[in-house]
């Protein structure tokens, strides 16, 4: 057996809520919705890199990859939870089909400190 999807992480799905001028907005604290998933990996990718604008920026990027035959809801603008921090997911979230089911689910993850 691998232990390769051995890793949880935790979905935070935004609440949407609307201003006082009537604009739509994510609401990713109290209100927003937390969905456990294991089964999955998540690793370091991308490297990291580092404003040097007069700001201490470093922004860090990661992979989330499902277990085989599995298929998290995990969506584009949802955040992850993962290991004490808080990633943004980044770009679409790739979904692989074989014939008739989903594979898994791959997903760029962006942590900014």
């Amino acid at each position: 057996m691998s232990v390769l999807y051995e890793q949880s992480v935790v979905i935070i799905r935004p609440a949407v809520t609307t201003d006082r001028y009537g604009n739509k907005k994510k609401d990713y604290g109290a209100a927003a919705e937390r969905i456990p998933v294991g089964r999955v990996n998540v690793q370091p990718a991308g490297g990291s890199s580092e404003d040097t604008d007069g700001k201490q920026l470093v922004v860090t990027g990661w992979l989330l990859i499902s277990a085989p035959g599995t298929m998290p809801d995990l969506r584009d603008t949802d955040r992850v939870e993962f290991d004490g921090q808080v990633l943004e997911v980044t770009g679409k979230v790739g979904r692989w089909p074989v014939p008739e089911s989903i594979r898994h689910i791959e997903a760029e993850l962006t942590e900014v400190d």
